[in-house]
């Protein structure tokens, strides 16, 4: 019996193959997993997938420009489209309602009565209190029933005059996800390397339609057309168009054209703030915006002008830190390193490594080490000392040299252009290191200015782009509400118009949480930065407020004064009269310079009208030696202005030399 349980449990097993196909593993494609959790890219809701696809094509179309030292025209257009205009462009025919009970907005012939009396009532309770004399109170907005299926849609347009894109490489670059150019140790905008990919995404979610792209690079005598959608599951494009076509106008740069589900109404003011941020950040590109309606009452169109054509630096790629690396990145170092030897690793993989650390180091990880041993048969084992020693070993820090900060210059610029305020201070700090990464910020403090609320207004930004969400735990708003003493730098913290910038540039920002539109304020180093740079801008504005109170204070004296003149000349010139009567009577006798005055009294030489200009010139002479005395002072005492610098010329690029300093750049043409 009990082999024939066992025969019988072995048979039933075989039959039942269940649990076998339960432990099958599963894997995603990298498309399909960002399509799944696309709120990590920033597209929540159509909304912000909106102002995200916009986000995402204007600082490519940026990137491309800067990338050949071309000053950026970006334009960017937002056309409406309606419900029967997307249904002609799939190709579906509009339909109208046959079963309305199918439908979220159906409305019930007992709802529609009760709904149509509680109105009638709500009417009449007000008419009452009109005849009555009593104030209304404010209706209440009726809930409108909105269909599940309603959807907006929006064809979103970029255009820029940058380096274009390979013919080949177009399908791969938007139709693959996780590849791309900007994967090396460098500070770049993008924030996942995702950039039109997400909105490929979107779109393929939301609409079905795919990207249209037109590129064209320098020198080409070609425009590339591609038009494509994306394979989720194998992570590969899908082609539906890619050819050539003539280029007569010898264009180049990128259009790209997308349809996408989306929301103007409730993120119009998002985009649009952020177009206004990016022109402070960035004043010597050019960007043309336009949204386009059915209702031509609704359209907008915005350019945002070029106020310089002096461009930062394009940031270099840089060698990691080895304080910076964990062992994943140092396998991989190893694995991709061209070099031979151990020592010849860490001097050529890894910054402020020189031949006499790198032969230190080696000596310190242990007999089994030595300069000339072959790296790659460095092991797992010997891969952790290695780690362990760069954790505990000290190394100078690296520089800022790989960075491109915007530069007082194109900060103090932008916020005059786009803000228009009664003052401004600006300040660079120098190169700082966090965790190995070195970063650097810049910071402006305004007062004054077109369209800006009373209070503190924040304006932040990570490797120039803005950041516009999650604000209130940001280390730019902690630091500006929390840790400045507005007061003591004369500024009143919720009358006056304060307008505070900060920009933060880095080979890796710190950004918190998945939608990464915030830095954290966890980090010493860089909280300690950034409220030291608010500071020294506070500083140079309290100078300012102070000036200017001293010179409203002289104004007030020299209004007084000459309010007086005529008062005091009367007095003066009785005076005079009077004491001209008792020389004359010879009741009184004066000295000889009084007689000589006296005299010009009686022969009207000196008249009221003569003392009162006099009186007038000596408070102008008065006015303006005090004026001189504290203009020299302040002088004196003023702190030396930062060196000016000369920018290397290429004489076979450029024929005229820039001369930097923090306020203004002269350009000297040879």
């Amino acid at each position: 019996m009990a082999g024939d349980d066992l025969a019988g449990t072995k048979k039933g097993s075989s039959k039942n193959p269940k649990n076998s196909n339960d432990s099958k593993l599963k894997q995603k494609s990298p498309a399909e997993f960002f399509a799944e959790n696309k709120n990590i890219a920033g597209f929540d809701n159509p909304g912000k997938s909106l102002y995200t696809t916009v986000r995402e094509l204007v600082e490519n179309a940026l990137d491309s420009a800067e990338s050949i030292s071309e000053l950026p025209e970006v334009e960017v257009t937002i056309e409406e489209i309606v419900k029967s205009k997307f249904n002609s462009m799939i190709g579906l025919i509009d339909r109208e309602r046959v079963d309305t009970q199918l439908y979220d907005d159906y409305e019930t012939e007992k709802a529609r009565e009760k709904r149509l009396a509680k109105e009638a009532r709500a009417s009449e309770i007000q008419a009452k209190n009109l005849a009555s004399g009593k104030k209304n109170k404010e209706p209440g907005v009726s809930k409108v029933l909105k269909a599940r299926g309603e959807a907006s849609y929006y064809k979103v347009t970029c255009k820029d005059n940058g380096k274009g894109m390979p013919h080949d490489d177009i399908p791969n670059m938007f139709g693959r996800v996780l590849s791309g150019t900007k994967y090396g140790l460098k500070q770049t905008r993008g924030k996942f390397g995702l950039g039109a990919k997400m909105a490929l995404i979107w779109s393929k979610m939301s609409t079905g339609l795919p990207i249209e792209i037109s590129s064209s690079m320098k020198s080409q005598n070609y425009v590339t057309f591609c038009r494509l959608d994306i394979d989720i599951h194998r992570n590969i494009p899908h082609i539906h168009l890619h050819e050539k076509k003539g280029n007569k106008e010898k264009w180049h740069g990128a259009e790209i054209q997308v349809v996408i589900e989306g929301n103007w109404t409730t993120y119009r003011s998002k985009i649009l703030h952020y177009m206004r941020q990016m022109a402070v950040i960035t004043p010597y590109a050019q960007f043309l915006f336009r949204f386009i309606s059915e209702t031509p009452e609704k359209n907008v169109t915005i350019k945002f002008t070029r106020r310089t054509d002096v461009m930062p630096p394009i940031p270099i790629e840089t060698k990691h830190h080895p304080s910076s690396v964990d062992l994943l990145l140092i396998k991989r170092l190893i694995t991709d390193t061209s070099k031979k030897t151990l020592l010849q690793f860490l001097q050529n993989e890894f910054v402020n490594i020189n031949k006499t650390l790198a032969t230190r180091l080696i000596g310190e990880m242990g007999p089994d080490f030595g300069p000339s041993m072959a790296v790659k048969s460095v092991t797992s084992q010997q891969m952790v000392r290695i780690h362990q020693l760069f954790r505990q070993a000290k190394f100078d820090d690296p520089s800022g040299d790989c960075l491109s900060p915007a530069g007082e210059y194109n900060l103090r610029l932008g916020i005059i252009k786009e803000l228009h305020p009664d003052m401004v201070a600006t300040y660079s700090g120098s190169a700082q290191v966090f965790e190995g990464h070195p970063f650097i910020v810049e910071a402006g403090v305004s007062l004054g200015g077109r369209d800006v609320k009373q209070g503190i207004n924040i304006f932040r930004f990570a490797n120039r782009i803005p950041l516009l969400f999650e604000q209130g735990a940001d280390v730019v708003t902690r630091t500006a509400l929390k840790r400045i003493n507005w007061n003591s730098y004369k500024i009143n913290q919720t009358q006056d118009k304060i307008g505070v910038f900060v920009s933060i540039v880095s080979t890796k920002i710190p950004f918190k949480g998945t939608g990464k539109e915030y830095i954290g304020d966890d980090i010493s180093e860089i909280a300690t930065a950034v409220k030291s740079a608010i500071q020294q801008c506070c500083i140079q504005l309290k100078s300012k407020i102070v000036k200017r109170l001293q010179a409203r204070e002289q104004q007030e004296r020299k209004r007084s004064l000459s309010r007086y003149i005529p008062d005091a000349t009367g007095a003066v010139y009785e005076v005079l009269k009077q004491m001209t009567e008792e020389h004359t009577t010879k009741r009184k006798r004066y000295g000889e310079e009084d007689t000589v005055m006296l005299n010009k009294v009686s022969k009207h030489i000196i008249t009221k009208e003569t003392l009162k200009e006099k009186l007038a010139e000596h408070v102008e002479q008065v006015d303006y030696e005090m004026a001189l005395e504290y203009a020299t002072q302040s002088g004196v005492s003023e702190e030396p202005r930062e060196n000016i610098y000369l920018q290397h010329l290429d004489p076979n690029k450029s024929n005229f030399i820039d001369l930097h300093s923090p306020t203004f750049v002269f350009r000297l043409m040879l």
